[in-house]
């Protein structure tokens, strides 16, 4: 068996101490191989985005082991979690977090300023990301000049332009209309199923959940669910089946 991107094996995590502590996370082990789209669902307070600070090596668990791509990042220090974090994860939000006054280009290329890559590499595979999402006539567009589909869209460019081991997506329909929703969750099944990309999504609504491929419910700091999806969502398909906008021009 090939080893795993994520690898969790009896992680707590424990916040505060004395008398009242809060058990965010409690005896969670998670596997998941390559090529997965996990989905990771649970009420306010169940534990979900814990998990995604310690996936996306923000945070450090109390006890237990966190593998990804086979390092062990529950032992490394902040500053080399940070490293791990941009040579192995994209990171996509709810809330696009791009620079309002830098063009799409200038945002996507942010990650490899840090990375000691060379100008003209830089803008040459920051370009190329745009294109990917579809945006490759739109790089000198501000924020404020995009949709927010296609504001949420320099933000997965910008997530995959260091060609990330693990992308992690938290609710990043979450300010989107219900076309705009289906098209980036067309995207991500693109991504998953043509370059073999693992992600992981953050999601409250089960309908988000059902593009992907597995979802784990959490519940009280624990995963009380962990389940393929039966009959998974093809949004490139649903999309197919939208009634056209009339006159309207809203490329996500």
């Amino acid at each position: 068996m090939s080893r795993p991107v994520i690898e969790i094996r009896h992680v707590h995590k424990t916040y505060g101490r004395g008398a009242n502590p809060v058990h965010a996370l409690r005896d969670v082990s998670l596997r998941v191989e390559a090529g997965e789209f996990l989905a990771i669902m649970g009420a306010s307070g169940s534990g979900k985005s814990t998990l995604m600070n310690t996936l996306g090596c923000l945070d450090r668990p109390t006890r237990g082991e966190y593998l990804l791509d086979g390092i062990n990042a529950a032992e490394l220090s902040a500053d080399e979690r940070a490293d791990l974090r941009n040579q192995k994860i994209g990171f996509v939000f709810q809330g696009f977090n791009l620079l309002p006054r830098t063009s799409a280009l200038e945002n996507v290329e942010l990650p490899l300023l840090y990375s000691r890559v060379p100008a003209g590499e830089t803008a040459r595979r920051s370009r190329e990301a745009l294109a990917l999402v579809g945006l490759a006539e739109r790089e000198h567009h501000h924020p404020s000049q995009l949709s927010g589909g296609q504001q949420q869209r320099v933000a997965i460019a910008r997530a995959l332009v260091n060609s990330p081991s693990l992308l992690l997506a938290d609710e990043p329909t979450g300010n989107l209309d219900t076309r705009t929703s289906i098209e980036i969750m067309s995207l991500f099944q693109q991504l998953n199923r043509e370059r073999g990309l693992t992600i992981v999504l953050v999601t409250h609504e089960p309908d988000i959940a059902g593009y992907a491929r597995r979802v784990i419910v959490m519940r009280d700091g624990r995963i009380v669910r962990d389940t393929p999806v039966e009959a998974r969502r093809d949004a490139a398909a649903e999309l197919a089946a939208l009634p056209p906008e009339d006159g309207m021009e809203e490329a996500a």
